[in-house]
């Protein structure tokens, strides 16, 4: 009895075991033989597959791929006619035929407009093979056309088919059916965003030819807008002949008011004096939902230096998409100079192309009356007029303003004007016997960013960012000023002046949720200095990291990060921490 319970305990112990042994035995691989008629021999030399597959089930689907394929290279009958397996191997015995050609494809009722944009040609569908998939690609390209020209529900189809001798003679017919025009623009969720400006931003006016390609790019300007977010893709409700198109939006806090107050060690003092420094900024954006932004940034960066900024942006000029704005911009340099350069500036937006600018910007820079004589000289200063036109290009398809995962952004300026260089009395005549009163000056800028997307919660940073000043003689207030948070980090804000610079960018960002984020980076910096008294350039570079993160005042950002340069060393001692808060309501 107790042997008999022993052998089925055993019996029941083993049999998992086996079971379990089995499971994880590797599957026998199977081949596939493909048995056809001698005639249909030379046909199945045209296309590929695989003999040896994995298990019978990848063998079967290997088959009947083979058959697809036969039948997109013109065997409009193949057909697999039985499928057997004999220990390892599947046996097809499979059926190919002749191959089908054109013999014409004939115009029926096409326009001359949908033969221009779906290039067909009667000539190309004379005497060649017969291929479903090139005829799929030219209904499509017809029904694209329609559906950008006001004919959603055009259908494409073959009339008059004949077929001879494995020969296909027709006419190729459209039926446009009725024309469709745009109703009104309708905003769904929480957006106080006036439905009259979205609709002149995304230029579909009420009474224009409905275009489908026109409502996909339209997600992608919203995107570029920093106020709202969009919630779910557009969607389009037709009714009779008009169509109505939802946007989802929901306005975001973009909104910016904010102020720092900081305290450092007065380097200019031997009394152990603090230096107060400061930032304030005002940020106002969609003003009561028309689309309207204000801008107003003050800063102290050290003693006696200030800088004030301020922009309006008035969109949908006279009710056209243009949109007009203005600049302003004042440095004040310590005790040296103080530059003023308005900016006026007239911006249209196109869907597919990105936005188009041109503007007029005047720059008046000049020596301040408490300026040493001297050191003017030495620091290669003079009061200067300039007045330029120039040209922006700006494309965006990043697919979020703040925290982008994906995308790019490319923007290029450039500019050409006159400048005037003009005499102060605090300088000697003989000072401006070497200076050119007059002369053209050009300057160009370029901004490239590249998102790469790295798996779910991560991406890659690419850009390069740089501008250059071509004049034949530049003074020191005219230049760029390079470093800090928003150039190259590292150093200290504005701390290389340069004639022309650039700065590369890779940092890898790894986010722990939607609107946060840790970051590593690397800045290689170059600049040039084409100053007359002196020449010099060089390869700066800076490499930390640090986070950024939502919270309820804003979005924070703390980079720890050390640079180095010809003047300050790779060291410890002179790291920069760069930190910001952009509060928004």
């Amino acid at each position: 009895m107790y042997k008999l319970v022993a052998l089925v305990l055993c019996c029941l112990l083993w049999l998992p075991l086996r079971q379990a042994h089995a499971q994880t035995k590797p599957a026998k691989q199977v081949a596939l033989k493909v048995h056809v008629a001698a005639d249909d021999k030379a046909a199945l030399q045209q296309v590929s597959y695989t003999a040896l597959l994995p298990d019978s089930a990848k063998a079967v689907q290997e088959a009947r791929s083979l058959v697809y394929r036969l039948q997109q290279e013109a065997y409009l009958l193949a057909s697999a006619d039985s499928m057997y397996l004999r220990q390892d191997t599947l046996h097809v015995k499979l059926y190919i035929g002749g191959r089908y050609e054109w013999a014409a494809l004939r115009n029926g009722n096409l326009s001359e407009g949908i033969l221009v944009e779906s290039g067909f040609r009667e000539k190309f569908y004379r005497d060649v093979p017969f291929k479903p998939a090139e005829y799929v690609k030219l209904q499509q390209r017809i029904l694209d056309y329609a559906e950008r020209n006001g004919y959603p529900f055009a259908t494409v189809w073959l009339d008059s088919v004949e077929i001879k001798n494995n020969r296909i003679e027709a006419a190729l017919m459209v039926e446009k059916a009725f024309v469709v025009t745009y109703d009104t623009l309708q905003v769904m969720g929480g957006s106080k965003t006036n439905p009259k400006f979205l609709m002149r931003y995304l230029q579909l006016y009420p009474g224009q030819p409905y275009n489908q390609d026109q409502v996909n790019m339209t997600q992608r300007m919203l995107t570029a807008l920093p106020y709202i977010k969009v919630t779910r893709p557009p969607q389009v409700r037709f009714a009779k002949d008009k169509a109505r198109v939802y946007y989802f939006l929901e306005d975001r806090q973009a909104n910016q008011l904010d102020g720092v107050v900081g305290f450092l060690p007065d380097p200019t003092s031997s009394k152990n004096k603090l230096l107060i420094t400061g930032e304030a900024n005002l940020n106002i954006r969609n003003i009561k939902g028309s689309g309207k932004q204000l801008g107003l940034q003050w800063r102290r960066v050290n003693r006696g230096s200030v800088i004030l900024n301020g922009e309006y942006l008035h969109p949908n000029l006279f009710g056209t998409p243009i949109e007009v704005g203005g600049r302003f911009n004042l440095l004040k340099q310590d005790s040296s100079f103080i530059t003023v350069q308005p900016r006026l500036q007239f911006a249209y937006y196109t869907l597919k192309y990105g936005k188009f600018s041109v503007f007029t910007e005047w720059r008046n820079s000049r020596i301040l009356s408490t300026a040493n004589p001297q050191s003017l000289r030495t620091l290669d200063l003079a009061d200067a007029q300039t007045t330029v036109y120039g040209l922006n290009y700006l494309w965006n398809n990043l697919d979020d303003f703040y925290f982008p995962k994906r995308g790019r952004l490319v923007e290029l300026q450039f500019s050409a004007g006159n400048k005037k260089v003009l005499r102060n009395p605090s300088l000697e005549q003989s000072f401006y016997d070497t200076i050119q009163q007059r002369s053209a000056q050009l300057s160009l800028g370029v901004r490239l960013e590249n998102f790469f997307r790295m798996g779910k919660s991560s991406a890659l940073l690419a850009r390069l960012k740089g501008e250059a000043l071509l004049n034949d003689q530049i003074f020191l207030n005219e230049m760029y000023r390079v470093g800090g948070l928003n150039s190259l980090r590292g150093f200290d804000d504005y701390f290389f002046y340069a004639s022309s610079f650039a700065v590369a960018t890779l940092e890898y960002r790894l986010f722990t949720a939607e609107d946060s984020y840790v970051l590593l980076f690397y800045d290689q910096g170059y600049y040039r200095s084409d100053l007359q008294a002196s020449f010099a350039q060089a390869y700066p570079f800076g490499l930390g990291g640090g986070i950024s993160f939502s919270t309820g005042a804003g979005i924070f950002q703390l980079i720890y990060a050390v640079g180095k340069s010809e003047q300050q060393p790779l060291s410890l001692k002179h790291s920069k921490i760069h930190f910001g808060i952009t509060s928004k309501f």
